[in-house]
């Protein structure tokens, strides 16, 4: 989510989470779009005429069980080229009944969900000339953007100098009328028409979807800035990558059916990553997770899918992403800030938030508080700036300071010249203001309150906001959301962090750059923040390992990301691997990281089974009618042994702390190389490695080891971690015992 849906779209409903569990307000008769999801595409239908066979046969299960008055415009989607399925309107009966079929795996409401750069490629490592010398194997690589859509005239996605489009690509360009593809922008599929918006187009009419592509693999593009503020070049992590736009939303939001519709083409269309940067304010059960579901699937046709953690991270347990073959990810700072300075009348100067282009004529001007400037509100919402309550008379030519964020609006409503404002709950981030606004922190604004409190001539002035250095960067941002994984608790969540604090890319014409409508600005470039920002670092960083190992599964390419990530201080963040995962990336490093975790089919096969799941629904999911799930023992806490790059432990209430992590590790280092086991650890855990030397003599040959963890009574989180090292790759895993 960026900026401006940050703000706009804060948790707006609770989610139904229950599978064929129709929401409690509606109507038995009521009809709602549901979601009937049947697994893979079954053996052998994987040519236009089979897909055709599959559509006739939800045809011919929505003729079983709806009226026949409605039968015909029930269908709303069929999911039939990269897995099967179909999203339609259906009554509670109706969707009882479907959820009875033999082949149907789950029935789930369609929801409504939401989307969720001039340095950080730079600060992460990936310098312009690394990124120069992977030209031509980076330029057949294909990123999926499943987003808002992209404007195509951007700069960032022309096509000059750019070869002939892989010949793996199978998409298409149905973007609209008048919708251009090219060399670089490959393709443009649109999923938000409707009865009602028949003739919608892959243009960005939010600004997102733009943003999150040019921060992936957008051109290397001189001077960018928005409107003169974080001015350099800004680019992809590999930017003679090609893009492909999956529009799923617009100004509604996102809706479950188009993102399975998006994801069933985009795996079937060719491309190598996909990068998702919508999603819920809660997780649900992956069963019922659309992105989760179309993630699986692109997984095993080898497409890794990288999605953002979440904005809600004000709590524990908040990060919607839980799917272990989902890379997660969560967001930090960089060393390069955005402020907006504010000098008082006494020469008192303060830094505060914002993204202010603009620039006032002049060195001071008349400071007022709001409850000074009404006529008609009490005094706490006259000092809030209440809609209605400002004066215009009052306020005219002057500058109000207002006790909360949303003053903004109504500064700008009743003419005020300027606004200084208390900030909200997102204090580390500077949004774009409509009008010359800094946003200070509690103890800043009561310097400024007593200040207008001891004059009757208080001026203040607005500076147009510059860029400051972040020395103590990165840490985690304030919204990001954070672990423990509420759906599988022994998967550790999120996986990694990457900039997602004030990154300048591409932006939309088309689109606002604030959240306020009266604000008719345009811009090329934006400074947006929120994970959406950060996910597509780590597509574009997987992008750049794919480009180097092109025949890397995208396991292999999520534990490289993992096991090179920069290790993050826990004194700086009290929720620590919950709120990091593994660390920051470094691209470059992950391009050699000596060992890989690998998670294969079988891997979640066993995982699925031990969650409960009946044989011939994970059977279905994976085309595998033999696969028997009564032969696992049920046992949540077997999840730990799936071979993911990080261990977690979810301790029983008062049990003490004992378990085991089995583990697999592949070498794609140095083929003669021996690893050695060092175990970083708190004082009164036991924590060992057998064996605890690993010894290759091939390149891809796999090596398997436990790792036993020991200790007395939980009564806070463990943090400790495991390096393997041949003198030259370290390869860390956290371990978290919670």
């Amino acid at each position: 989510m960026d900026a401006f849906s940050l703000q706009k779209y804060c948790i707006l409903f609770f989610l139904c989470n229950l599978i064929c569990q129709c929401p409690s307000e509606a109507a038995e008769d009521e009809r709602q779009e549901y979601i009937v999801y049947m697994g893979a595409v079954p053996e052998g239908h994987n040519s236009s005429y089979h897909s055709n066979k599959i559509q006739d046969q939800h045809l011919q299960m929505l003729q079983e069980v709806v009226d026949d008055s409605f039968s015909r415009n029930a269908l709303v989607k069929s999911y039939k080229r990269s897995f099967n399925g179909f999203a339609a309107y259906l009554t509670k009966q109706e969707l009882e009944k479907l959820a009875s079929y033999d082949e149907v795996v789950s029935v789930f409401p369609s929801r409504t969900l939401w989307p969720q750069t001039t340095r950080s490629w730079d600060f992460m490592g990936l310098r312009e000339d690394i990124v120069v010398r992977n030209t031509k194997r980076g330029s057949d690589i294909i990123i999926g953007v499943i987003d808002s859509g992209i404007w195509p005239q951007s700069e960032s996605f022309s096509d000059e100098g750019f070869g002939p489009i892989p010949t793996k690509w199978k998409g298409v360009c149905h973007g609209g009328e008048n919708y251009t593809c090219n060399k670089k922008l490959v393709g443009a599929r649109v999923y938000t028409s409707s009865f009602f918006n028949p003739n919608s187009s892959a243009d960005d009419t939010i600004g997102h979807g733009t943003h999150t592509a040019s921060t992936a693999a957008g051109n290397s593009v001189k001077s960018a800035s928005f409107y003169g503020i974080a001015q350099g070049t800004a680019r992809g992590g590999v930017p003679s990558a090609r893009v492909a736009a999956y529009k799923v939303c617009d100004e509604d939001g996102c809706r479950d059916s188009a993102i399975l519709s998006a994801f069933d083409d985009a795996i079937a269309d060719g491309v190598d990553i996909i990068t998702i940067s919508v999603g819920a304010s809660t997780a649900v059960d992956i069963n019922v997770d659309t992105i989760a579901i179309g993630s699986l699937h692109a997984s095993q046709k080898g497409v890794l899918t990288v999605h953002s953690a979440g904005n809600t991270g004000f709590s524990p347990g908040t990060v919607a992403s839980v799917a272990p073959w989902l890379l997660t990810v969560g967001a930090s700072t960089m060393d390069r800030g955005i402020a907006t300075k504010i000098t008082l009348g006494n020469g008192k100067k303060i830094v505060g938030k914002s993204v202010n282009s603009f620039k006032l004529e002049g060195t001071e001007f008349p400071l007022v508080y709001g409850k000074d400037v009404t006529t008609h509100c009490d005094e706490p919402s006259a000092r809030h700036c209440s809609p209605g309550c400002l004066d215009s008379s009052l306020v005219k030519g002057k500058v109000v300071l207002c006790d909360n964020n949303k003053g903004i609006e109504e500064a700008l409503k009743s003419g005020a010249l300027g606004t200084i404002v208390k900030s909200g709950r997102v204090p580390d981030v500077s949004f774009a203001v409509p009008l010359p606004a800094s946003v200070l922190f509690t103890s800043d604004l009561e310097l400024v309150q007593s200040y207008v409190n001891s004059t009757k001539e208080a001026k203040a002035f607005i500076s147009t906001s510059e860029s400051i250095k972040n020395t103590g960067a990165p840490v985690v941002a304030s919204f990001s959301s954070k672990g423990p994984n509420t759906i599988i608790p022994d998967i550790l969540k999120p996986d990694v962090i990457a900039p997602g604090v004030e990154i300048l890319a591409a932006y939309s014409p088309l689109a606002p750059v604030s959240e306020v409508a009266s604000d008719k600005r345009t811009a090329k470039y934006a400074i947006l923040s929120g994970t959406s920002m950060s996910c597509p670092h780590v597509a574009g960083a997987a992008a750049y390992v794919k480009s180097a190992h092109p025949d890397w599964s995208p396991s292999a390419i999520k534990s490289a990301l993992m096991t090179t990530a920069w290790r993050m201080d826990p004194t700086k963040h009290k929720d620590a691997e919950f709120s990091y995962g593994a660390g920051h990336i470094s691209p470059v490093n992950a391009t050699n990281p000596g060992l890989v975790y690998e998670t294969n089919n079988q891997d979640y096969i066993n995982m699925l089974c031990n969650m409960g799941n009946l044989s011939r629904t994970v059977g279905r999911l994976f085309k595998n009618k033999s696969i028997k799930c009564s032969k696992f023992k049920l046992a949540k806490e077997m999840h730990k042994d799936l071979n993911y790059p990080s261990m977690t432990y979810k301790v029983k209430r008062s049990a003490l702390i004992q378990t085991r992590f089995s583990r697999t590790v592949t070498n794609v280092g140095h083929a003669n190389s021996t690893y050695t086991a060092k175990i970083s650890k708190p004082p009164g855990m036991h924590i060992t490695v057998k064996p605890g030397t690993l010894s290759f003599k091939h390149l891809n040959e796999k090596k398997s080891f436990v790792v036993t963890v020991k200790g007395a009574h939980l009564t806070s989180m463990i943090s400790a971690s495991l390096v393997w090292s041949d003198g030259v790759h370290f390869v860390r895993s956290p371990i978290v015992v919670y």
